[in-house]
Formats: C-alpha cells, sequence, structure tokens
C-alpha cells in the first residue's frame, strides 16, 4: 500500500450512479488516475454509493496493465443477502473488472449495519464466498461510527483492514487504532483533509500555527507518524489536488523533527483559547450520542465549537453541525437546538465540568447554527417478500 491513496469520491460527474459520463468528466478522470500512477499512487478506492464514480474509475483503469494497481470498493450491506450480492456484482461490472483486491462493508454506523453485516443473516458470508472464489482479496468495513462500535467491530476478528476518521483534530479512535494493531488490521484514514479542518482552504491562524508547514502536510505528518495507520485518503478532484500532500514525502524520515514543534503550536493555541483546565477536561466522562437524552451529540457539539474558538474554523464547524439531523447514521446524534437541561445533567456524574456543559451547549448552538435541520426523508416501501411476510403473520 502507498502512505496516500486516490479517494473516488469527487472526480465522480455526478452522485446519480445512471448519470451519462460526458466527455470532459472522462478526461479529468483519467487524468486524476494517470497522475496518481505517475507520483506512485497505485491504491484506488471508491464505493457503489458514490455515484458515477465506479464506472468512470473502471474506464479509466483500463488504460493501463492491471498489476499496476490496487483496486477497492465498498458497498453498504442489505437486508437480503440476494440483493446485497447483486449489488456486489453490479460493481464488479462497473468497474469492468474480475477482481477487487480490497472490498469494504460501506457505513458500519451504527448496530443496525453491524448486523446487517455480522448478524445470523448478515451480508458477511456473501463477500467471503466471493473471497473462496478468488474475486475479492481481502475484506473490511468503512466507519463513522462510535468509539465504542468501531473497537468493539475491528474486535470481532472479521476483518482485515478498517476504513475511519483520525487526524489531528479528531483522535477519538485511538482506542481503535490500538485494537487494529492487536488484530493486525490495516488502517486506513478517510478524508484527513476536509474532515481534518477543511484543509485545503485553511484559515489564517491554522496557517500560521503550522508554518513552515502547511496545515495539511502537518495533518499527514501526524497521521503517518501512527505506526498503525497504513495510507490516507487523497480525494482528489483534479490531478493537482496531489501537489500539496506530496511535499509530505521528503519529511517522512525525520517526521517527528518537523511535527513536534507544530504539535505544540497548536496545543498551547488551544489550551489558551479553551482555558485550563476545560480545554483536557471537556469531553471527559461524557458518554456517546446514544446514551444521552434527546441523542444530543455532546462530543461532537463542544469539540466543534472549541475547534472554532481556538483555530477559527467557523465555516467547517458550520458546514458539519448542518449535518448533524438527528435521522443520519453519517453524521450522528442530534444539534443542541432544545434539551432538557436536567436530563443532560443526570448522564454526566462523571463529567468534572459537568454544570458548564448546558452552558456550553447552548453557545455551541449559537455559533454553528444556520437553520433547522431538514425532516426525515419520507418511509421507503417495503419490498415484497417483507410485504408477504407481514400478510402471512397477519393471516396466522
Amino acid at each position: 500500500m502507498p502512505v496516500f491513496s486516490c479517494g473516488g469520491m469527487r472526480y465522480q460527474q455526478s452522485w446519480s450512479a445512471g448519470t451519462p459520463v460526458g466527455d470532459a468528466s472522462q478526461r479529468n478522470a483519467e487524468a486524476v488516475v494517470d497522475r496518481a500512477l505517475e507520483v506512485g499512487i497505485n491504491h484506488f478506492e471508491t464505493a457503489r454509493g458514490y455515484g458515477t464514480s465506479e464506472v468512470q474509475l473502471g474506464k479509466a483503469l483500463k488504460r493501463h496493465p492491471r498489476d499496476r494497481y490496487i483496486l477497492q470498493t465498498k458497498v453498504a450491506p442489505s437486508d437480503s443477502r440476494r440483493d446485497f450480492e447483486k449489488y456486489l456484482e453490479e460493481s464488479f461490472t462497473r468497474l469492468g473488472t474480475e477482481r477487487i483486491e480490497l472490498f469494504a462493508f460501506h457505513g458500519l454506523n451504527n448496530a443496525h449495519t453491524v448486523e446487517l453485516t455480522l448478524g445470523k443473516n448478515g451480508c458477511l458470508p456473501v463477500a467471503e464466498s466471493f473471497r473462496k472464489q478468488g474475486r475479492i482479496g481481502h475484506i473490511g468495513f468503512s466507519t463513522h461510527g462510535s468509539q465504542r462500535l468501531v473497537k468493539e467491530t475491528i474486535e470481532t476478528g472479521h476483518f482485515d483492514y478498517v476504513n475511519l476518521h483520525y487526524y489531528y483534530v479528531f483522535q477519538n479512535h485511538f482506542a481503535a487504532l490500538q485494537a487494529a494493531k492487536e488484530k493486525d488490521v490495516g488502517v486506513f484514514i478517510i478524508s484527513p483533509t476536509d474532515k481534518g479542518g477543511r484543509l485545503q482552504a485553511p484559515t489564517q491562524k491554522l496557517k500560521d500555527l503550522c508554518a513552515p508547514l502547511s496545515p495539511m502536510v502537518f495533518n499527514n505528518l501526524f497521521c503517518l507518524s501512527h505506526e498503525t495507520i497504513q495510507t490516507l485518503s487523497v480525494g482528489a478532484a483534479r490531478p493537482s489536488d496531489f501537489d500539496e500532500h506530496l511535499k509530505t514525502l521528503p519529511l517522512l524520515a525525520d517526521a517527528h523533527a518537523h511535527l513536534d514543534p507544530v504539535a505544540e503550536r497548536m496545543k498551547a493555541a488551544y489550551r489558551e483559547a479553551i482555558g485550563m483546565p476545560l480545554a483536557e477536561q471537556w469531553d471527559v466522562g461524557v458518554p456517546e450520542w446514544d446514551e444521552i437524552p434527546g441523542g444530543i451529540n455532546i462530543r461532537e457539539i463542544l469539540r466543534w465549537h472549541n475547534l472554532v474558538k481556538a483555530y477559527d474554523v467557523l465555516e467547517y464547524a458550520k458546514e458539519r453541525y448542518s449535518l448533524m439531523t438527528g435521522h443520519d447514521h453519517w453524521v450522528p446524534g442530534s444539534q443542541a437546538r432544545e434539551f432538557d437541561e436536567k436530563a443532560i445533567l443526570s448522564v454526566l456524574s462523571k463529567s468534572p465540568v459537568r454544570e458548564q456543559i448546558p452552558t456550553l451547549l447552548r453557545e455551541a448552538h449559537a455559533l454553528l447554527d444556520t437553520g433547522p435541520p431538514p425532516p426525515p426523508p419520507a418511509p421507503r416501501p417495503l419490498h415484497r417478500r417483507v410485504l408477504r411476510k407481514v400478510r402471512r403473520a397477519l393471516i396466522g
């Protein structure tokens, strides 16, 4: 595996898989692939859920010898093994390949999606049958889940690798990295640039704190200094998107000499902005969102609030907060738009800053609010087989 991977979520023409791909969009995808291979990035990662990405990547890779690259795609688990197998076959067809070196179950973000994968009637046996046929090399999973869920899923021993979030401004999954090391599970970092603080367009304060490094290079060095982390995703929309990342490579041999002075400045700025001891205690004893009344995602809301105060990343934090709708497991939990203070305090008995948290949540909401989140999507119509089961149960 190269230390950088070419992610396939940004060069695609459309999020709708059936959209006809125009010549200009396809030429750009091919230029991204060509540039990646030119600089030694030979791992290409996409997903069934990335619209036209699989089709475009498949056509772009057809122009290169098959032994020159490592291919990865992701498919979400389904309620039905038959449906999952159909979707997996579709990904092979779209990519125009007979073998995928790395396959991942996409979005194991909550207990339900883990159950759809590993449960009694889960989809894992389908992927394992493909592996036995030689069509899949290794099986992993991608996740936006909680600390507990990610660690426990790694510890099941069913997976060879994990795609997860971990970067300087989000170090929650350190325990997952340790679990991955113990289980010999490979670690692929998702979106270290954009979710890592929108580092493709950093704030002036981040630039000043990270100099002489760019914030992007600093974050890359931070991630790659962990022996457990194998590769970082570069979601390239155009060939030039690799350029800044490549400046990391000459520094890797002596990473800490470049990394440590910047990390100290970043930490000092954080402590000064948030104040001590709050800077080191704000998340101590705070449960995960699904253990908090109203599903308020206190940990993420306060993390974004603190990052804005420390590093001026307001637009990044507002964008992330707006996606917290209360019904989307990709950005789980609810905003602090309204909450029962007494109920919140009742689950914060282990927090040394318990009494401050309601006030901090109100401050965070006032800072990050961009309007009410959209309502939940309409329920999907029941599958015919489900309807038949319901009818049989009702008839008795």
